[in-house]
Formats: structure tokens, sequence, C-alpha cells
């Protein structure tokens, strides 16, 4: 974990934060990630022009991080649409790191250190603390799907991190990588909302077609950087490092979305930093 490697992975968290906040603002999650998702195909076909074309070795993890990525993105427009931003971004992203140092354990001989374990621990407690503290919300109403979409949410983030950690390290070319898991993973929900909305998808989307491609943009940025920096460091610390966005996203919550956020997430959401932090100083 090189300072360069360091800073390039801090700016991909606050770009991810940010893209995240703009998919919640647009409250038709469908459109929104409908032109986020769409935006990144368009940005991959321009880089793809460009970049060169990624390894034979490669395309079998692109194919399968396609479909996690998919999976990834309707289970976020569920938690989105289910409970607060503030809640839901912390819980998704703390999930993640937990689960791919388990994973890059099993599968890539990147064994964890006491301080890593020790990190795994700290965080699944915030984790917990954070889900606990919103099983219930307004009446008294129970608040399970929207924690289970995020934690379902956490592990196809932890799915296609261990994938594309592999897959571009064989690809030869993180931005030839990018470019085509853009491409590959944009067409399924553009595809769906033509489908399910037909003539009227265009009328609905164009009063978000800035924001929309904005996003894009930040999701494509975002990613792109951790792309880069699994060619540079292992997986786990990366991961760690990367979900320092929870502050990002638990201030954006409560600053920008006006959610209550209250001491008991506050607490939550620092048991889950310093968690990171540990896991971060085992890299």
């Amino acid at each position: 974990m090189t300072p360069l490697v360091t800073l390039a992975v801090l700016a991909a968290a606050i770009t991810h934060a940010g893209w995240n906040a703009i998919a919640h603002h647009i409250k038709d999650q469908l459109l929104s990630f409908t032109l986020i998702s769409g935006g990144g195909a368009l940005i991959g076909l321009a880089l793809a022009l460009f970049a060169p074309l990624p390894a034979a070795g490669a395309w079998p993890y692109l194919v399968v991080s396609a479909g996690l990525h998919v999976g990834y993105m309707v289970l976020l427009m569920r938690s989105f649409t289910l409970g607060d931003f503030g809640q839901m971004y912390p819980i998704a992203r703390g999930t993640a790191p937990l689960v791919v140092t388990v994973l890059a354990a099993l599968f890539l001989d990147e064994v964890p250190g006491g301080w890593q374990l020790l990190g795994v621990a700290v965080a699944c407690a915030g984790l917990t603390g954070m889900a606990l503290w919103g099983i219930r919300g307004k009446g008294g109403a129970p608040q399970w799907p929207a924690l289970l979409a995020a934690m379902g949410t956490g592990l196809a983030i932890a799915g296609y991190t261990v994938v594309d950690g592999v897959g571009v390290r064989a690809s030869g070319t993180p931005i030839g990588y990018i470019a085509w898991l853009m491409v590959l993973e944009g067409v399924s929900i553009p595809a769906y909302a033509l489908w399910t909305r037909r003539g009227a998808l265009l009328p609905q989307l164009r009063p978000y077609a800035a924001r929309g491609f904005l996003g894009a943009a930040l999701s494509v940025g975002a990613y792109g950087l951790v792309l880069w920096a699994q060619t540079k460091a292992p997986l786990a610390p990366i991961a760690a490092l990367r979900e320092s966005s929870i502050i990002v996203g638990a201030a954006i919550g409560a600053f920008f979305f006006k959610e209550r956020f209250g001491a008991p997430r506050i607490a939550a959401a620092a048991l889950m930093a310093v968690g990171i932090g540990l896991m971060l100083r085992a890299g």
C-alpha cells in the first residue's frame, strides 16, 4: 500500500459515496440506475476504443463480475428504496471488507494476520450495531427487508471485488478491463427499463439526465481507481480502505438528506471505521 495507491483508493471512496448519493436522491430508482448503468456503458465504449483489449484469461472473470454487478445494482436499488441512505450505505459497504478478507484467504492465499482478524471482529461489532439500531423504523414497523437487501449488496460487492481482483491482474490492462466491464454490466438495467416503461422511458429520464450521467462518471472513475489499485496491492487492505466511504456516506445522509443519525449509529459507524483501520494496518 504505497502512498499513491492509498490516495487512489481514498479518492475512489469519496467518489463512490458521491455517486451513491446521486442514485439515492433520484427517487425513482429504476430511472436512477438506468442513467448510471447506461451512462457507464457509454463511457466504457468510449474507453474501449482507446484501451488495449483484455487478455483472453480475463474474459471469464469479466462475465462473472458483470453478473455480480447487476445483482449488486438490483439489491442496492432495493435497499435505497426501503431504507435511509445513512444506514443502508454503511451496512452495504461495511459488510464487504469482512467477506473479502475471508474470500481472499480461502481462494488467493492472502491469509490475514492478527491485526486484520482483530479488525474483522471490531468491524463486525459495528456492523451488527448499525443493523440492530434500525430493526424497527417509524411506527415500530420491522425493517428486515431493507437490512437484508443492504447486507446482500455487501455480499455482492465482496464477490465482485475478489473476482475483479483476479481478473484485472490477468487482463494486462486495467483501463481495458474497466471499459469492458462497464459495457457488459451496463446494458441489463436500461434494457429492463425500456421493456417495462416502453415509450414513457425517455420523457421520464430527461429531467434527471445530467445528474444521472454525473453519477455514471463518478461510478466509472471510482471503480477504475480501485481496479488499478488491485494490481498493485493485496485485496483485503484495499477493500478495507475503500470502505472509508462509510464515513462520507454517513455525513451525506445527515447533512444533505436530513436523516437523523443519532448517537447509536455514530458509535456503530465509528466501530466499523476502527475495524477497517485495523484491517488496513495489517496490509
